[in-house]
């Protein structure tokens, strides 16, 4: 997990990162902890959760209750739904996602990942690792997340001992080398005192390796770790109907957020489904003209050629054309009360393009515990499964494991207009 060095005044781009494991591993404490430390937390809020800790009866100040947010959580003690807290430090910004930690809130987890860059996995000190550490583990792996940090916990409960550490990292690593996990790192931990959370703290000398803040100011941020092909859905054409500005009168804009790579002006570029080719000659943002656009800018596009262009097509660069295609293998996360049925059509949903979708087979569905491989005619809440999918017009896909934004979509029910699943395309 190699990144340069952090200066001073240097901005290391936005990382939004995922905190996940087994029920009562401090998830939300440690969340409340990193805020706390970083003295990222307003003063009416931290006297607001210090009123609720006394009325707990708790002589400290619960951390937990920062992220927390749900009166069914706090009545409960358990994170339900997913908690998205946001703080900075002098070299980047953060977005934190809590995620649920039992398994019937599996669909939340996932959405909770599917953004993020980096995972922390949270271990007991006293448990070692549980079903629900790999289950997470396992679903972090599987939507994409590049980094996995294994924080061990409670390790003031365990008195330190660096031999219960050494015994935990032992077993995740023989079990992150069965899923192919590439990049784990691992760090001992009190997030209920603080200790190499924030501040070193003074009772584990025995590790000298970096604190969590530090891992995580140096974690890569998104789009930076290998080149990427450049992806454009079109959101909207602009075209100013009436106009003071005679200039504007041919106006022809195409916006949207580039969601992969790099466009410059002078580019050449196809626009899909048509096929129909032309050049960049020009990049706004508001009135401002850009040389360039990068992975996250939303933009305004204007081409040297008259082509019809509508939302939902996509702008690609022509030596960088993604596969059109009108049959889909994906893994699917099943995230509605009612069941999958391979008989009903639905709308598939893949960046700004929406088309007619039927589950043409299901070819398995995935035990999260036991990792097992089963048959299933349906699918229902919570179930991760790969099927097969046949679509009436077709889609500019990217592989999930090349391109999360392209690679990515969900499935809505066109009668109620939920969203019922999430897919990674295969």
């Amino acid at each position: 997990m190699s990144a340069p060095e952090n200066l001073p005044g240097i901005d290391n781009g936005l990382l939004r990162f995922l905190t996940c494991g087994s029920v009562d591993d401090g998830k939300s404490t440690l969340i409340g902890r990193l805020l706390f430390d970083t003295k990222t937390i307003l003063a009416d809020t931290l006297s607001a959760i210090e009123r609720s800790s006394q009325r707990r009866g708790l002589t400290a100040v619960d951390l937990s209750l920062l992220t927390d947010g749900l009166q069914a959580e706090r009545e409960q003690g358990i994170t339900i739904d997913v908690a998205y807290r946001y703080f900075s430090t002098g070299t980047r910004k953060y977005i934190i996602a809590d995620a649920p930690g039992h398994e019937q809130y599996t669909r939340n987890m996932v959405t909770a990942a599917s953004t993020a860059n980096l995972a922390i996995i949270l271990v007991d000190a006293r448990k070692g690792v549980q079903t629900q550490t790999r289950r997470h583990s396992y679903l972090a792996h599987l939507v994409g997340i590049p980094h996995l940090v294994v924080a061990v916990n409670k390790m003031d409960l365990v008195d330190y001992d660096q031999a219960s550490f050494e015994r935990i990292r032992a077993d995740y690593l023989a079990f992150a080398a069965q899923l192919g996990i590439p990049d784990v790192r691992f760090i001992p931990m009190s997030a209920l005192n603080g200790d190499m959370v924030v501040e070193r703290g003074a009772r584990l000398a025995w590790y000298t390796g970096p604190t969590l803040l530090e891992i995580l100011e140096s974690a890569p941020a998104a789009h930076t770790e290998r080149p990427e092909n450049f992806r454009f859905p079109v959101q909207y054409v602009c075209r100013p109907q009436e106009s003071a500005n005679p200039a504007l009168h041919d106006f022809r804009g195409f916006m949207g957020r580039v969601e992969s790579g790099e466009i410059a002006v002078g580019d050449a570029v196809t626009v899909l489904p048509s096929g129909r080719t032309s050049t960049v000659r020009e990049i706004r943002v508001g009135d401002a003209s850009l040389p360039c656009a990068i992975h996250e800018q939303s933009v305004t596009l204007l081409l040297t050629d008259e082509i019809d262009v509508s939302r939902g097509d996509m702008i690609v660069k022509t030596s960088e054309q993604p596969q059109a295609t009108k049959q889909v293998e994906a893994t699917l996360c099943w995230l509605s009360e009612t069941p999958l049925s391979t008989a009903r059509t639905y709308l598939l949903r893949h960046t700004t393009r929406e088309v007619k979708a039927k589950v043409a087979a299901i070819e398995y569905r995935l035990d999260v515990n036991t990792l097992a491989h089963g048959p299933a005619a349906a699918l229902e809440m919570n179930d991760i499964a790969r099927v097969a999918l046949k679509l009436a017009q077709p889609v500019f896909a990217d592989r999930y494991a090349e391109n999360r934004a392209t690679g990515a979509f969900i499935l809505i029910d066109e009668s109620t207009n939920n969203t019922v699943g999430a897919g990674m395309i295969r």
